[in-house]
């Protein structure tokens, strides 16, 4: 009776400890997507690891750009292209950390839009009552210690932005980067 018992205990724990280890990371993002909506900047500062989603950020924008410029027939016939992609690193490094703010994760999430280092100005809060409605969220693990939201604005249904958490610890996530994932004539 004791053994069956301790059995009975020890799978409940097992089973409790299971559903909040994978709850986790959806309760993460939904923070995230609430903040991003109400523009909470301190609460997005919480959930977002700026030098990861930074970096994240960067190499993102930097393979969009040489994606773009292999496309265009000028470049790669004046040999501008090879000398552009020396210097866009350089380029997009200061314009990316100056431009992710919590206020910029903020409009990623209303918008399902990625920063752009030629964006200018910082977008306004993310607080007004229509944010975000046209966007469909698709929420999944990528592995055990990645999850992504992937956001689509349903005028743009080519164009993906997955937000991806990353655990720190064992219930802990954060917003560490983020993957373009554009249509073919973007």
């Amino acid at each position: 009776m004791k053994k069956s018992l301790i059995v009975s205990v020890s799978v409940g724990a097992l089973a409790l400890f299971g559903i909040a280890w994978a709850a986790a990371p959806v309760l993460t993002a939904q923070a995230l997507v609430r903040a991003a909506k109400a523009g909470d900047e301190r609460k997005i500062e919480a959930l977002v690891d700026f030098p990861a989603l930074r970096e994240s950020v960067k190499a993102e924008l930097t393979a969009e750009l040489a994606a773009r410029m292999s496309r265009d027939p000028r470049l790669a016939d004046s040999g501008l292209g090879g000398l552009g992609m020396m210097l866009a690193p350089l380029v997009l490094s200061g314009a990316v950390d100056a431009v992710v703010t919590p206020r910029v994760v903020a409009h990623m999430v209303t918008t399902a839009q990625a920063p752009h280092a030629a964006r200018g100005p910082e977008p306004e809060p993310a607080g007004d009552k229509a944010a975000g409605d046209d966007i469909h969220q698709a929420w999944g693990f990528r592995s055990l210690n990645e999850f992504a939201v992937t956001l689509t604005d349903r005028d743009q249904p080519d164009d993906h932005l997955a937000l991806i958490l990353e655990r720190r610890g064992l219930f802990d996530w954060k917003l560490a980067a983020v993957d373009l994932q554009t249509g073919a004539g973007a």
